[in-house]
């Protein structure tokens, strides 16, 4: 298999898994209307002690949007990077590492700003 193959099919999946993202949400807001419509209705119709429990098919869409939407957004982002200092000083050269600013002595600057201390 090719570097262009790969790199087609790689592009092709963060596409359906971008796809299935907003399917995903769709699928949640969908199920939020339909549970302010379902508990506006009742409310109209004046049943209050039934408000404590929704129909099955709106928990039953909620809860299978957020089965879609995970895996969807981990196919759709980017590759992780790798956050290690290993994984850092893979990307430096030599010329950064021993700049070492965490170094630095910063205390004669403290004479030098605020003169010198009345230890007397």
């Amino acid at each position: 298999m090719s570097v262009f193959s790969c790199h087609v099919q790689t592009m092709a999946t963060k596409g359906i898994g971008k796809i299935l993202v907003v399917v995903s949400c769709l699928m949640l807001l969908h199920a939020a209307y339909s549970t302010y419509e379902y508990l506006s209705t009742l409310k109209a119709l004046g049943h209050r002690e039934a408000t404590t429990t929704l129909p099955q098919s709106i928990v039953v869409e909620a809860v299978l949007s957020l089965l879609l939407f995970v895996p969807s957004i981990a196919i759709s982002s980017s590759p992780l990077r790798d956050v290690t200092y290993r994984g850092e000083m893979a990307t430096r050269s030599i010329d950064d590492a021993d700049a070492r600013m965490g170094f630095l002595a910063l205390s004669p600057r403290g004479r030098a700003l605020f003169g010198q201390s009345q230890k007397d």
